[in-house]
């Protein structure tokens, strides 16, 4: 009997098997803020030698899921792009959550779902918090994929986002993202990633200390609920 045969798009088996090692999904998920980090370092969160962490990186580096950049003497890597930081969240998602054996794992968890980065855009309660609020106040329409409208345009310029400059970004403009916590979209994309960093230099919120996490600060609080109205995002605790 001949064995029919499944034609298929991509090679997904090669993707699957590089990310099916722990220590590899340990420095992918170490890497899902989008900055660059040291081999080192990537051994320290991880929890591998120096050694392993290194042959761990050349593979993924081989499968094109994290690029180098080498600055002097040093190698920094961080994810490919945000595609890959799709793929990671996509597989939160559907993956079980591991067990919580301390009051610290207790509290990251909660402030991951709080307020993260999803690569270089805002998730959690805060990120699928403020796509209500902009839906809701009229300045983003749309469903899988969004758009400013007119009064959207000029309450993000007031927040200090280059609208156009996001839109000419050759990176997908404003997706929906579902957000891997909270089981809801929140905003992704080149204007996704714009108004977090606006947010950021705003001092609105800040980097915690726990990577991914984003601690909102006494002033974005005000800054939020003035101009969007964020109810969701303006109930945290904030930091001052």
């Amino acid at each position: 009997m001949v064995a029919e045969y499944v034609a298929y798009d991509a090679d997904i088996a090669s993707v699957a098997s590089l990310l099916a090692d722990p220590s590899r999904a340990a420095v992918l998920t170490a890497l899902m803020d989008g900055r660059a980090l040291a081999a080192g370092e990537l051994a320290r969160l991880s929890g591998v030698s120096a050694a392993t962490a290194s042959a761990h990186l050349a593979k993924l580096l081989s499968g094109g899921l994290v690029t180098v950049v080498a600055q002097g003497r040093h190698r920094y890597y961080r994810l490919a792009g945000p595609e890959v930081a799709e793929l990671l969240e996509a597989l939160a998602r559907v993956s079980p959550s591991p067990p919580v054996r301390s009051l610290r794992q207790s509290r990251q968890a909660r402030l991951l779902r709080e307020a993260r980065t999803c690569y270089d855009h805002l998730a959690g309660q805060a990120g699928v918090g403020l796509l209500d609020s902009m839906i809701e106040a009229g300045y983003l329409v749309g469903g899988d994929a969004y758009e400013p409208t007119p009064s959207g345009d000029a309450a993000l310029r007031e927040l200090g986002v280059d609208v156009a400059a996001a839109r000419a970004s050759r990176r997908r403009f404003a997706p929906a993202c579902l957000d891997w916590t909270e089981r809801r979209p929140h905003l992704a994309g080149a204007l996704g990633a714009a108004i977090t960093e606006a947010l950021l230099e705003r001092d609105w919120y800040r980097r915690g200390g726990t990577r991914r996490v984003l601690e909102l600060t006494d002033l974005g609080r005000k800054g939020l609920a003035e101009m969007f109205s964020c109810k969701e995002l303006t109930s945290n605790t904030p930091v001052t």
